[in-house]
C-alpha cells in the first residue's frame, strides 16, 4: 500500500485532471482523513466508507478515508489504486452535483447497494 502522502497527492492529481467547474460551490474542498471508517449498516464490520460528501453548516465538503482505502485496496498496485481513487473521486464528485441540481439518483443507487449488501449478508 503506498504512504498517506503519496496517496493525498495522487487525489490531488486526480482532481486537478477534472473540470474546475465540477466544483462549484464545494467550498469545504476536498480532504484525506487518516481513519478507517466503517459503515454503520455493516454487520461484521465488513462494509467500509472511502469516501463521503458532507453537508452541512461549514458547507459542502468530499473526504477520503485512507485508512478504509487501505484496508479495501491496500493489495492493489499502484496503478490499479490510482484507477480506484478516480473512481472514488468520480462518485463523490457526481453526489456534490446532484445536490446542486436538486437531485440524489446516485444516492438512490448507494441505498439500493446497501440493501442488497444487507440481504446478501443476512442469508449467510
Amino acid at each position: 500500500m503506498i504512504e498517506f502522502e503519496e496517496c493525498a497527492q495522487m487525489l490531488d492529481e486526480i482532481a486537478d485532471s477534472m473540470p474546475y467547474e465540477l466544483y462549484r460551490d464545494l467550498n469545504g474542498g476536498i480532504s484525506l482523513l487518516p481513519q478507517l471508517k466503517v459503515h454503520p449498516k455493516a454487520l461484521n464490520n465488513d462494509l467500509f466508507i472511502l469516501g463521503e460528501y458532507i453537508r452541512n453548516s461549514l458547507g459542502n465538503a468530499i473526504v477520503f478515508y485512507y485508512g478504509s482505502i487501505n484496508r479495501v485496496y491496500g493489495h492493489l498496485s499502484r496503478e490499479e489504486l490510482y484507477k480506484q481513487l478516480v473512481r472514488i473521486m468520480h462518485h463523490e464528485v457526481r453526489h456534490h452535483n446532484e445536490y446542486l441540481a436538486g437531485c440524489d439518483d446516485l444516492g438512490d443507487l448507494d441505498r439500493i447497494e446497501i440493501e442488497e449488501y444487507l440481504k446478501k449478508h443476512k442469508k449467510n
